[in-house]
């Protein structure tokens, strides 16, 4: 099975419950999973572009994880998409590295998933949010993966269901790795 790549961006990590309990979970499986946190590696948010993009060409599958942020990605997150997804490289006459490469995002929400469906009171669904990632993805040719979500973050999650939540991405990120394998 192809290893896969998860870039965590997570602002506050030590104060997370799910975004923290995933990444224990992740550290677990080192021959599958390869983990990068943005806020640890680049606290001061200069980005090594170079580094980052070798790393990208090194993988078939790439998870990037975060708390939603606003009903988008954390800032840092963003920063790195704009700098590291660049034209030349990533996209543009010469720009390919990420052409065929399959891609997912891993978020905590903090609402209730029932609030995230058409008519609820976020007023859009997870998929309408996650528009820009899928419409960048389809820019630099790269393909998209069923997202993975844990709702409730900010409310009455139970530790069991923090616990739980864990093993099921992990088994996800598996799943999907498997799929890559065999396409």
């Amino acid at each position: 099975m192809s290893k896969t790549l998860v870039i965590l961006a997570h602002p506050n990590l030590e104060v997370s419950r799910v975004n923290r309990r995933w990444q224990q979970e992740l550290l677990q499986h080192p021959q599958e999973i390869t983990l990068h946190e943005l806020y640890k590696e680049y606290p001061d948010w200069q980005i090594d572009v170079a580094r980052e993009q070798q790393l990208l060409e090194q993988y078939d599958h790439i998870i990037l994880q975060f708390p939603l942020y606003w009903y988008s990605y954390p800032p840092l997150l963003k920063k790195w998409m704009d700098e590291v997804f660049a034209y030349g490289w990533a996209y543009g006459s010469t720009g390919d590295r990420l052409k065929g490469k399959y891609f997912s995002v891993a978020m905590s929400i903090g609402n209730h998933e029932i609030n995230y469906l058409p008519g609820g009171s976020v007023q859009f669904t997870v998929e309408q949010i996650l528009a820009p990632f899928k419409a960048s993805l389809h820019h630099v040719g790269a393909i998209g993966l069923p997202h993975f979500a844990f709702y409730g973050a900010s409310f009455q999650a139970t530790d069991e269901q923090v616990e739980e939540s864990a093993g099921e991405y992990v088994e996800y990120i598996l799943q999907n790795a498997y799929a890559v394998e065999q396409k």
